[in-house]
């Protein structure tokens, strides 16, 4: 939202040569939220009506075999002989059913937006395109423009060569190349449908009543838009629902903008601009400023006790040492025995991998398999022992039943 009183007016050479007053419409509030409504509303109204045949999916003869078969109910295709009889049919989850919810013709496709609606919006779109950071947001290229709004007094409508030439003398030149470069293949299968190619979005061209060719010269300039300053379209000045867009004004449809958004104009009869509901929106500066803070009660300070959350003293500590005044010296033990017995245990590891505790355990190794291979000397004299007694009749084992 701007609020400067005038606004210089540039020739096709790109020289200041006059200026002129700003229109109100630019100094009310960007509402972004209106734009967004009225913008997915009016693209509808663009969509053309289309559906399903009705018998899409129901063209067969089809029949259900009813209960008793241990098969579901769905009606069934006719005849024998092929993999396609007995199949189901006509149901949306069958192969070649019938769609759920298939789209009809007689839709409601298009929407109503109300009148004053749309005024604010295309009020709001126009307040923006002034706002140099929006237009930047958006993706122009305005770096080498002079002035937000842009005003020209002579676009060079007479032929499209002379048209480009102004453009390009204004700050128009980055903008231009941005929408050439950014031509692309539409992707998937409405690149048969609708247009072929993608193209950005441009600066737009307001012009007036003393500028009628603008949209013949302009009409083969690649990105670059034109609209009559009395048939102003949200859809162009505002592509997407997105604030911003980059425009040129020529001085007599700059100039037509206070007649029609006026108090008192006769285009747009009981029409009013909005007003904001404030004029600082600078919140902290209106509550820390002396006639605020003038006006406000000093602090209260009780010496009633504050009520607090009840805290768990197994999780606060400072709870806890105050139930416990021990706790912080048992803590302090706790980890002192921890740190001991890592720092112990740290050693014996280091002591273990080092040349003494090696051979100390290659002694234990050994000791240990001696051990066992007396075990198993003394198990194999043991058995020859009783096999030889076994064999001599001298030890005989009875086995007595119960």
């Amino acid at each position: 939202m701007t609020s400067r009183p005038i606004v210089s007016v540039y020739s096709a050479e790109n020289k200041v040569v006059g200026n002129a007053p700003m229109p109100s419409v630019f100094s009310v509030p960007i509402r972004d939220d209106i734009v967004q409504f009225v913008h997915s509303n009016m693209a509808k109204n663009r969509r053309q009506a289309h559906g399903i045949n009705k018998t899409v999916g129901y063209r067969h003869s089809a029949e259900s075999w009813g209960t008793g078969r241990a098969v579901a109910r769905i009606p069934r295709i006719s005849g024998s002989g092929t993999s396609r009889s007995g199949q189901g049919a006509f149901g949306n989850m069958c192969r070649k059913g019938g769609m759920f919810a298939p789209l009809k013709t007689w839709r409601k496709w298009h929407r109503k937006v109300n009148k004053g609606q749309k005024r604010h919006a295309v009020a709001s779109a126009l307040a923006a395109c002034a706002v140099a950071p929006l237009v930047q947001a958006r993706g122009h290229h305005v770096d080498n423009v002079n002035e937000l709004p842009l005003v020209v007094n002579n676009i060079g409508a007479e032929s499209t060569k002379a048209m480009l030439q102004t453009l390009l003398a204004v700050g128009a030149r980055d903008d231009l190349n941005r929408v050439r470069v950014s031509k692309s293949t539409r992707a998937g299968s409405n690149k048969q449908r609708y247009s072929r190619f993608k193209l950005a979005k441009g600066p737009l061209v307001v012009y007036g009543n003393e500028n009628k060719h603008v949209k013949r010269a302009a009409r083969n300039l690649p990105g670059v838009d034109t609209c009559h300053v009395e048939r102003l379209n949200l859809l162009q000045l505002a592509p997407g629902g997105h604030l911003g867009r980059f425009v040129i004004f020529t001085q007599d449809a700059f100039k037509a903008l206070d007649s029609i958004y006026a108090e008192d104009s006769t285009v747009k009869k009981g029409y009013h601009l909005q007003r904001g509901t404030m004029t600082c929106a600078d919140l902290a500066r209106i509550i820390n400023s002396d006639q605020v803070q003038g006006k406000l009660r000093e602090q209260r300070s009780g010496s009633s006790a504050r009520r607090s959350t009840k805290k768990n003293p197994l999780k606060n500590r400072t709870l806890m040492q105050r139930l416990n005044p021990f706790s912080k010296a048992h803590r302090a033990l706790r980890q002192k025995v921890a740190t001991e017995r890592q720092a112990a245990r740290k050693a014996k590891d280091s002591a273990r991998n080092k040349k003494a505790g090696r051979v100390e355990k290659a002694k234990r190794t050994a000791r240990f398999n001696a051990i066992n291979s007396g075990l198993l000397e003394s198990f194999k004299a043991a058995k020859k022992f009783v096999d030889e007694e076994e064999a001599a009749g001298k030890f005989n084992i009875e086995v007595e039943d119960d």
